[in-house]
């Protein structure tokens, strides 16, 4: 058996959710695991769909914590357990080292949660905690060389892509109501986030202000919610955007992979703000396997999940001129239909039955 021990889960949206929800679905297939993994709204109806158990942690975030690692020492004294998987660092954290040492941990890292100051106290922290891991997940070339940078063990650390499912069919209603949510607008754009100042939708709104002049009949979706939220409804009024953009959130998987396949750009010019870094961006390959390219930022890891000039574009995240640029640059000619089609051959090499050969590969499977 393979234990994965994960904050980030299915139902709940995201980049993480969607990594880890799938590794366990398709790591499965090769070998039984069990998932244990926090509470959320609508837990149930998805647990049940799959054929592994998995077990959720309710209450107060740190009672979470010990509850896992708790259940976490039953399981392993009940069952013969090959290796633990965690999402994050703080995962692994309180596991004992007569655990570690007999059991190989794989944790994954992602960029913002092991981009702290070198020698500050949370970097100790992760570095302690990641020494327990036989083997160190990066989720591109950039943070592998950041996590290094930042006192990793450099032979631990593998380059794993996070893995996407291939392209469902879409529902008619899901399809319909995306339809209604894009009205007859002649440009569709979509960000699907959580609603953080790295992922750059502050900006992004000021660069469609300008684009407001040019092409009046745009549609911005932004799908996700988060600190930011308030801020961002506040911008958009106060550009006199609120015609033109429409926030959604709480929404289906369905819904969400209706409205990227009807969508023309999916606009996420991610920057780094403070310790804050995009480590990857699974979310530019999954519009990419519908066919959607991408207006990406230069920082991070962007620029392994979204090829410049051909299946997508790069940008400066800090410079709303520069979004400007590249939307204005993307939507003359429809050159968003070239680079989509670039975008959804590219993102075949992200599907998780790629993807997984290289977990199986490591664990020996």
């Amino acid at each position: 058996m393979i234990i994965i021990t994960t904050r980030s889960y299915p139902p709940e949206l995201g980049g993480m959710q969607s990594l880890m929800g799938g590794l366990a679905i398709h790591l499965n297939a090769l070998h039984p695991i069990k998932v244990l993994a926090n509470s959320f709204a609508g837990d149930e109806s998805y647990d049940k769909r799959n054929n592994f158990e998995t077990n959720r942690m309710g209450g107060l975030k740190i009672l979470k914590k010990y509850r896992k690692f708790n259940l976490l020492k039953e399981v392993i004294k009940n069952n013969s357990v090959e290796a633990i998987i965690a999402d994050h660092w703080k995962s692994i954290e309180i596991i004992t080292e007569n655990i570690s040492d007999k059991i190989p941990i794989l944790c994954l890292i992602h960029g913002k949660e092991i981009n702290h100051p070198l020698g500050s106290f949370i970097n100790k922290r992760s570095i302690n905690s990641l020494a327990k891991a036989k083997y160190i997940i990066a989720n591109s070339e950039f943070t592998k060389k950041l996590a290094s940078d930042k006192g990793c063990d450099n032979k631990k650390i593998h380059v794993i892509n996070p893995g996407i499912n291939e392209p469902k069919t879409i529902s008619a209603e899901a399809d319909h109501q995306a339809r209604e949510i894009f009205g007859n607008s002649d440009i569709k754009i979509i960000t699907i986030s959580r609603f953080d100042k790295r992922k750059g939708i502050d900006f992004s709104l000021l660069a469609l202000k300008n684009i407001q002049a040019i092409y009046p009949n745009f549609k911005y979706v932004i799908v996700g919610n988060g600190d930011e939220e308030a801020n961002l409804k506040k911008t958009t009024k106060v550009l006199n955007l609120e015609n033109n953009v429409t926030f959604l959130k709480n929404i289906n998987f369905d819904l969400k992979n209706a409205l990227l396949k009807n969508s023309n750009i999916f606009l996420m010019p991610a920057r780094i703000e403070g310790t804050s870094v995009e480590g990857f961006g699974i979310s530019y390959i999954e519009a990419a396997s519908y066919g959607i390219p991408s207006i990406a930022g230069k920082d991070g890891g962007a620029p392994d999940a979204v090829l410049d000039n051909k299946t997508g574009l790069l940008c400066n995240g800090y410079d709303h001129s520069e979004i400007y640029d590249a939307l204005k640059n993307i939507i003359q000619n429809k050159k968003y239909l070239e680079l989509g089609k670039n975008a959804k051959e590219f993102s075949k090499q992200f599907y998780w039955k790629e993807i997984i050969k290289k977990y199986a590969n490591i664990l020996s499977l």
